[in-house]
């Protein structure tokens, strides 16, 4: 086996520890080398849970100290413009969570800063990851090449709200420690404050579907309606695909029932998902085939390993840091989302 790539933590937060650094810590592709974290107290009860020897008040520190070859930074995604160009300038390849950023304007800044270095930048859709999903892209590709499904007809995600958490964070550590006041970056320049508020919750909120509808259809589209009441988002796929995220049309307070539905002429896939932070789950997958002319339709349940998506994406970063595959999502297919989600509030709010 190879040698485990080295990582550094910059920032060990809520998200840090309990999306992120559980999992890479307890991965055999991966040694957790070093963490930096702005709160004293938090910075060394971290590491001592993990047995990280190295410890630093900053990512600067860190990087300028360590030989790494990997950085983990889940930071606030509205402070990415300001974070990120010296984490790109040290030529690492660097890992952050959704979205790229809080505006067109500031993703595309990074995306130029990006393009100066030799680092690259894998944004964390941690669904693309997902066994579950990984299955059916399979399955997606086979049905495309074979044909025997006939061709794609429609995507349909639906995103309620409700626990996302799940109990995820059990065993975080936290101290009552505060986080030292930051600029965020600056607002949209062409949405007035209310539209920017309203985009920068979508962002937040509905990108990772945003995203996974590109995925699932295997090519761009762009979105075609926008209805008033804040729940549908309707998308045209580049070939033609018709696509709707429903964005929360009911919500629950226990559960989460996430289900992005694939339709072929004569099939679907269905991914049904578990909470983002719900530790050792995937999504579940059903598959439905037509059996055609004296053929007998079949729904297949899949069974896999209980491996969540957060934990396959902290396995496919260091394999994409050893070059072994492709990065699941870079930091210019992320861009993506933001122009996607900058088109939903043209259409719904006019501006």
């Amino acid at each position: 086996m190879s040698d485990p790539v080295k990582i550094g933590f910059a920032g060990v937060g809520s998200m840090g520890q309990c999306a992120h650094l559980r999992n890479y810590a307890t991965i055999d592709q991966c040694e957790v080398v070093a963490i930096s974290e702005l709160r004293p107290k938090l910075r060394e009860r971290v590491a001592a849970k993990y047995g990280i020897s190295r410890t630093y008040e900053s990512a600067a520190e860190m990087i300028e100290a360590e030989s790494l070859e990997g950085i983990v930074a889940s930071q606030p995604f509205n402070h990415h413009g300001r974070l990120l160009p010296p984490l790109y300038a040290a030529g690492i390849p660097l890992f952050t969570e959704k979205p790229l950023a809080a505006s067109v304007e500031v993703g595309q800044q990074l995306i130029e800063e990006l393009k100066k270095t030799d680092s690259w930048h894998m944004v964390g859709y941690h669904k693309r990851s997902d066994p579950g999903t990984m299955l059916v892209m399979e399955e997606i590709k086979r049905a495309k090449e074979t044909g025997d499904l006939g061709v794609m007809k429609y995507v349909r995600i639906t995103m309620p709200a409700g626990d996302w958490i799940a109990g995820g964070f059990v065993g975080m550590v936290s101290t009552d420690e505060q986080v030292p006041p930051a600029d965020a970056d600056p607002p949209a320049s062409d949405l007035d404050e209310a539209s920017f508020g309203l985009y920068v919750g979508l962002v937040n909120f509905y990108v990772h579907q945003v995203n996974l509808m590109r995925y699932l259809l295997g090519e761009d589209y762009k979105v075609t309606h926008a209805d008033p009441s804040g729940v549908l988002l309707v998308s045209e796929s580049a070939s033609g695909i018709p696509g709707v995220l429903e964005m929360t049309p009911f919500s629950t307070s226990l559960d989460w029932q996430e289900v992005a539905l694939v339709c072929f002429e004569k099939g679907w896939f269905k991914l049904t998902f578990p909470a983002p932070v719900a530790v050792g789950r995937h999504a579940e997958v059903e598959i439905f085939r037509e059996g055609g002319a004296g053929g007998r339709p079949e729904t297949v349940i899949p069974q896999l390993p209980w491996v969540s998506a957060m934990r396959q994406q902290a396995v496919n970063f260091c394999a994409a840091i050893r070059g072994e595959i492709e990065p699941p999502c870079t930091a210019e297919d992320a861009m993506k989302d933001l122009h996607v989600l900058r088109d939903y509030v043209r259409l719904r709010n006019g501006v």
